[in-house]
């Protein structure tokens, strides 16, 4: 059983937790995640660990409540525990010879572009890191972000924040204002992710970004997380998380996304009746 030692709730939807987890914690490196499982009859479901403390012997985690499995993790309160964690699993990030990077994240991909640049700036690379946001109440991590970077970019979709725009926008203004990067980390939803890449090609930047598709096991051997990568199939899972951004099918990898939207809802609704008491359709 692994404990939860500490809990935020770090907008409507987002929480940040700290588990008790010292093999876990032990062994932990940026762009590794987790597969937990809430309970004996929880589905599987994978969770990027975005940081670790290797004295305390806990890790954290941080999730949108958008799902049955990470809303009955977001409901359980300190002193109560998760049935099963393993990992760390996936490859760790690798940045040899970068002196200069462009750290990206997209909404919920800051948990996982945090720890590759909080690793980036400690091997002493300099990190633009650009955060977008739909609105300013979404905001967060910010001081967190602001000690991993040398520069800090926050922009929203709609402006609220005083800076409107997408991180496509700001991160081809800083390229064009003669920004030398080796390497753009581009971390969140796919379509982000994607025009990142494509915006990256067109001036011959080495680009990762980090695929995180439905997961069963974690292991390989289910097959769930397969993407296309230069043509070839990979494993999210064993062969990543990391990849090349100029190689990934991403259209391939969002109708793939898309077909598990029905039993997700099913899922979400079922919990709800649940937690109001209602019989189970």
């Amino acid at each position: 059983m692994f404990e939860v030692v500490k809990k935020v709730q770090l907008n409507n939807l987002t929480m940040q937790m700290e588990i008790n987890a010292p093999y876990i914690a032990k062994k932990a490196l940026a762009g590794q995640f987790i597969m937990f499982r809430i309970d004996e009859e929880g589905e599987r479901i994978p969770l990027t660990i975005a940081d670790y403390d290797r004295e305390k012997g806990t890790i954290t985690l941080i999730f949108q409540m958008i799902g049955a499995s990470t809303m009955m993790l977001g409901e359980l309160a300190v002193g109560e525990s998760i049935l099963d964690l393993v990992g760390p699993l996936g490859n760790a990030s690798h940045f040899e010879g970068v002196k200069k990077a462009a750290v990206i994240g997209g909404g919920l991909g800051i948990a996982i572009a945090y720890p590759q640049a909080k690793q980036l700036l400690a091997s002493g690379v300099e990190v633009d890191f650009i955060a977008g946001f739909r609105n300013k109440d979404l905001i967060m991590f910010e001081d967190q972000m602001k000690e991993v970077s040398t520069r800090l970019f926050i922009t929203t979709d709609d402006g609220s924040n005083g800076n409107k725009g997408f991180v496509t926008e700001q991160l081809k203004q800083l390229i064009e204002a003669g920004n030398k990067y080796d390497v753009v980390i581009a971390i969140g939803p796919l379509p982000m992710m994607k025009f990142v890449s494509l915006l990256t090609k067109e001036y011959g930047i080495h680009t990762i970004v980090s695929m995180n598709p439905l997961m069963i096991d974690g292991t390989g051997m289910c097959g769930g997380c397969r993407v296309s990568v230069g043509g070839e199939t990979k494993f999210a899972c064993v062969d990543g998380p990391d990849f090349d951004g100029h190689l990934v099918d991403f259209d391939a990898a969002m109708k793939r996304q898309a077909f598990y939207k029905a039993k997700e809802i099913g899922a979400i609704e079922r919990h709800k009746c649940k937690l109001g008491g209602q019989n189970n359709v």
